[in-house]
């Protein structure tokens, strides 16, 4: 056959019925010989393995996504993160209805009526995967070592799109050869769901398979972010955990914990036999810490599963992250758009490891004061360094002022002139401090692990806990603890008091929420938890107070004047004007700085900025619960969770097509996800 184009390999039609509404990709459009497959695909080296690089192109962000908390199966939006407690907002998965259908309530994930045209979603990515691995060995002109090594990765991305149905839906059809085209449909494309736990240990051999057929790491710099045989083991750790959890495992069967240990287990051994671990142990390792990380590309240990980026300006058929630009504040030409919440603030314990509830070390003024290491890697407060290439020296200030009239506690002038982010702290996480401020942050080429070593332990911790080897599970947290830099304390980094198995399942939770902030990781802990509402009892198993009802909140600071009152000015009180003075007194000034006559301590001499960021929220800043960043109508709005959310409905589009598919029990189907 005649070599085509490279955009035009691998060539097919739908699955079956199933599409699901997307942005239409050039390299899928041109895929129009329906019939049958480029076979020179299959014998040319440098063609094949092409046609696995275009998998990964296809589940990975695209192009200027915010990575972080892009999600696939929300559309590649930030859905699921605001369907939590890390960000505010209302989406279709949080708000009230009269009443719950499959038209309008479920998911789109796993498929809707097929359209005219070809799409990247689900079901052809399948068959995209599924006509390699059925049609490479039929060919010669690849060495089998290169063969392997190329079925290994698409053995893997066949498990990952299941997974990330099952962990949705439960059990969905199991489809593993490539059909014939829909318009020549015979019964063997009417393929039912499969039961849940056929569908898990199609996964696992799958993933059982491409561990065997992959290296524990590539020897070409050029094939970092290709998945490894412990990528592969990692994630069927994962998968196991979430197989284990209570969503689909509410009779606490031991049996399914012990495998999920055994993987784990066997993960975290083949990846440190390959040089991964954690980055930064103790807090830094090599004059560099925790934060980072995200910095750091070829040989990264924590490193497991990579999506990489470059900063590439011209070439956009390259993939840029578009985490910086949109974390960035507005008043430095950011997006200003990702504002974290004050439960998930309020969340990062104390140095020692201790939670700031009840704590008498915790001041509520000096909020930002004597945190967990990680706390001031994630946020960015007001007054806090967050340094560009520019100005590595630039604050961040947040604060906001009432101009005429009465103070208010809900002042609506901010020092931010172009914009406030709504919560007053914006996340820091995973911004580069040598990120240019001259393409307003565009171009980021920061790569997201999708998969840390990190999450690694945690998930061999929780998996330990739940076949009661609790002190194993409560060494593994202490040392992401001690990673990250927290101190010993009178209290084991926070752990002295966790010691029934129910508060270790809270306690390796925890961690996660802190270590995986903003890593696409917290809806996914709520649903396997079923924490979302209290009707499972799992929040009172484990102590947590349900995100059902409640509304997501963010912070006021509050200027205030010498005499203590909230100001009332025209001009910003601390922001000094073109001969260097400032109304009240100036935020940023140069040290050693003499308190004036008119301040607070007149007369003091301030060394630094750390003491001086003190001087100014203890005399100047009121800290305010912000309670106004969510949907205003209807009056009051909270967060609404639905149970059936934990397993959701197939859509009506979908069932309309394919009538031999079984509706999930909840959505007046019949089909039991947890079988």
């Amino acid at each position: 056959m005649k070599i085509k184009n490279i955009k035009k390999i691998g060539l097919f039609t739908i699955v079956t019925a199933f599409s699901l509404v997307s942005c239409n990709d050039d390299f899928l459009a041109e895929k129009e010989d329906f019939g049958g497959v480029n076979e020179q695909v299959f014998q040319d080296p440098s063609l094949a393995t092409a046609y696995v690089d275009y998998i990964y192109k296809s589940i990975l962000p695209p192009d200027n996504a915010a990575a972080m908390t892009w999600d696939l199966a929300a559309g590649g939006a930030d859905t699921f993160s605001k369907t939590s407690d890390e960000l505010f907002g209302e989406t279709n998965y949080n708000k009230v209805y009269a009443t719950l259908n499959a038209t309008t309530n479920s998911l789109p994930y796993l498929g809707t009526r097929m359209g005219t045209s070809i799409a990247n979603n689900t079901w052809t990515r399948m068959k995209q995967i599924n006509i390699f691995l059925n049609e490479v060995d039929k060919y010669t002109g690849i060495d089998d070592a290169k063969k392997n090594q190329l079925k290994g990765q698409l053995y893997f991305w066949r498990a990952w799109q299941y997974y990330d149905m099952v962990k949705l839906y439960g059990g969905v059809p199991l489809v593993l050869t490539a059909q014939n085209p829909i318009l020549d449909a015979a019964s063997d494309s009417q393929i039912a769901r499969s039961s849940t736990s056929a569908c898990i240990e199609q996964i696992v051999a799958d993933l059982d398979m491409a561990k065997s057929l992959l290296p524990g790491k590539w020897v070409n710099g050029a094939d970092w972010g290709r998945i490894t045989s412990g990528a592969a083991a990692a994630f069927k750790g994962r998968v196991l955990l979430t197989w284990a959890s209570p969503l689909f495992n509410p009779n606490d069967d031991t049996a399914r914990w012990q495998r999920a240990y055994d993987a784990n287990l066997a993960a975290k051994t083949l990846l440190e036999a390959n040089g991964s671990g954690l980055f930064a142990v103790g807090g830094t390792a090599n004059g560099k810490a925790w934060g980072d990380m995200w910095f750091t590309e070829a040989n990264n240990p924590e490193a497991v599963i990579v999506y990489g980026f470059n900063n590439s300006v011209t070439d956009q058929i390259k993939r840029n992250n578009g985490w910086e630009k949109a974390c960035r504040s507005k008043e430095v030409t950011g997006g200003g758009s990702v504002a974290p919440t004050k439960q998930i603030v309020d969340a990062f314990p104390m140095a020692d490891g201790t939670s700031i509830v009840g704590n008498a070390s915790y001041n509520p003024v000096l909020f930002y004061k004597g945190r967990d290491p990680r706390f001031y890697k994630t946020f960015a407060y007001n007054g806090a360094t967050w340094g560009y290439a520019e100005k590595t020296t630039f604050k961040q200030w947040t604060y906001s002022y009432t101009k005429t009239g009465t103070a208010s506690a809900t002042p609506a002038t901010f020092t931010e002139t172009l914009g406030d982010n709504k919560t007053a702290v914006y996340l820091s996480k995973s911004t580069s401090p040598s990120a240019s401020i001259a393409n307003s942050f565009a171009y980021s080429g920061t790569d997201f692990m999708e998969m840390r070593f990190a999450e690694v332990v945690l998930n061999l911790a929780e998996c330990a806990i739940g076949i009661n080897k609790l002190s194993e599970g409560k060494d593994l947290i202490r040392t992401i603890r001690v990673r990250a830099g927290l101190v010993v304390g009178s209290s084991d980094y926070g752990l002295a008091n966790v010691s029934s198995r129910n508060q270790h399942f809270a306690a390796v939770l925890n961690e996660r929420k802190i270590e995986l902030a903003y890593e696409g990781k917290r809806f996914y802990d709520l649903r396997r938890w079923k924490l979302f509402d209290a009707s499972a009892g799992t929040t009172t198993r484990l102590g947590v107070t349900p995100i059902n009802g409640t509304r997501r909140t963010g912070f006021y600071f509050i200027a205030k004047n010498t005499a203590g009152a909230r100001y009332v000015g025209a001009t910003d009180p601390f922001l000094p004007n073109a001969a260097g003075v400032a109304t009240i007194v100036n935020r940023e000034p140069v040290f050693p700085y003499t308190i004036p006559a008119t301040g607070k301590l007149p007369g003091t001499i301030i060394t630094t900025e750390a003491l001086y960021l003190e001087y100014l929220y203890t005399n100047y800043f009121e800290i305010v619960e912000r309670d106004n960043i969510e949907a205003t109508t209807p009056a009051n709005w909270s967060f609404k969770w639905y149970n059936e959310y934990y397993f959701f409905g197939i859509p009506q589009g979908l069932l309309d097509t394919a009538p031999y598919l079984e509706q999930t029990q909840g959505w007046g189907g019949t089909f039991n996800p947890l079988n």
